[in-house]
């Protein structure tokens, strides 16, 4: 790839729950057909475990089921346990002292005594760290916050806490509160690719008219590569004309502005002021960040 950072490669799980009609589940693990041509795959936990150390990741994750919203009861305690055992199976190929670190993940749907269990019975086998899969599948927010606030203290404090999927930045704020370290989401980079950019102004849609002949740079308080070197015009007619350069310019501005945000609030915990940066940027978010809004500066 030409990439010398971390790697983080997902198990699996998720991607064959995202093929909900093309898959079948077994205690062995998941036959799905390809979304692309329709051939038959299977993937299990061993399988899981040899792609991922053929492909060299840092951090690589234990096979799971996500387990879908909504669930009944018994679909999900089903769900759990198939988690589990496949996770034991995943532990077991790993091989010791080895230099990639093998996170597991805990299942339990939104109900809040099987996520306690799933996540006792994750943390009993042992890993190098712990992530909580199957929350922003389509569950209420309020939902998901309890389910993130009835777990992020009970996981284990010497290892990283990874909540997955979640990219919001007013659900990272909730999570952080909550324990939790670690994200995954694809809203930086998707939006950058239809066109909405996050400023210091708030959201900015690239395609609107008013930005036609706009000589300023994309967010003047921001120094990232796009930012020192392209105006607004110019990104947008990147974008109406659907040149690859106008994903690449908007992807490198919005992934700057979410390592900005970590950065700060990074900060703030080590100085021991993270609720108040929460409710600053709680209220930043809430105004300036909502779809359509883009009408005052950040603080």
């Amino acid at each position: 790839m030409g990439w010398s950072g971390p790697v983080l490669t997902d198990s699996g799980g998720f991607q064959v729950y995202s093929l909900s009609r093309l898959r079948s589940i077994t205690p062995d693990g998941v036959e799905f057909r390809s979304h692309i041509d329709g051939s038959l795959h299977f993937i299990g936990p061993e399988r899981a475990m040899e792609i991922q150390r053929a492909l060299g990741a840092d951090i690589i994750m234990a096979f799971d089921e996500c387990t879908p919203y909504p669930s009944t009861y018994d679909y999900a305690l089903s769900s759990l346990r198939l988690t589990t055992e496949w996770a034991r199976r995943c532990r077991a190929v790993h091989p010791e002292g080895s230099s990639q670190a093998l996170f597991g993940i805990f299942q339990g749907g939104t109900y809040r005594d099987l996520r306690l269990r799933s996540l006792e019975e994750i943390v009993e086998i042992g890993f190098d760290g712990y992530a909580a899969g199957g929350l922003s599948v389509g569950e209420p927010k309020g939902l998901m916050y309890e389910m993130i606030h009835a777990t992020g203290s009970l996981m284990p404090a010497a290892q990283p806490r990874y909540l997955m999927g979640i990219g919001d930045l007013l659900d990272i704020l909730e999570a952080v509160e909550a324990g939790y370290d670690i994200f995954d989401c694809v809203m930086p980079t998707r939006n950058a690719r239809n066109g909405t950019l996050f400023t210091s102004a708030g959201r900015i849609s690239i395609k609107r008219a008013e930005f036609k002949e706009d000589p300023s740079p994309l967010d003047p308080e921001c120094d990232c590569y796009t930012c020192r070197n392209f105006s607004r015009a110019y990104l947008r007619h990147l974008y109406l004309s659907r040149e690859i350069l106008s994903m690449r310019l908007n992807t490198i501005h919005n992934l700057s502005f979410y390592l900005r945000f970590f950065r700060l609030m990074r900060n703030s915990i080590l100085q021991g002021r993270f609720n108040q940066f929460k409710l600053q940027w709680r209220d930043v978010l809430e105004r300036n960040f909502a779809p359509g809004r883009s009408q005052a500066a950040l603080s």
